[in-house]
């Protein structure tokens, strides 16, 4: 693979990986014991940390990735092994 398509592939993965870390951890206003500010929603985070998000971000990604990178390499999980239905085998007449 080249390293290009390698990293397109590991962005892609860093872009899922921040929807699936972005709502761990997250406490709202009330949760925290503060009073909302008029206009706040009440779902609004009382603090963002966005450099701890990333570096959680960063981590799930890379793990993702690798993972990826190694079934690519040793062929672990292939389509044949997902074809549920059959689907994949060749009709010959």
């Amino acid at each position: 693979m080249r390293w290009t398509s390698a990293l397109a592939i590991y962005i892609l993965f860093w872009s899922l990986s921040v929807f699936l870390v972005l709502p761990f951890g997250v406490r709202t206003t009330r949760e925290a014991g503060g009073e909302l500010v008029p206009g706040q929603a009440e779902s609004a985070p009382h603090e963002f940390h966005a450099g701890r998000i990333a570096w959680r971000v960063t981590i799930v990604a890379t793990t993702l990735f690798v993972l990826f990178q190694l079934n690519y390499a040793y062929g672990w999980i292939t389509p044949q092994t997902v074809d549920l239905f059959g689907r994949g085998k060749m009709v010959t007449r």
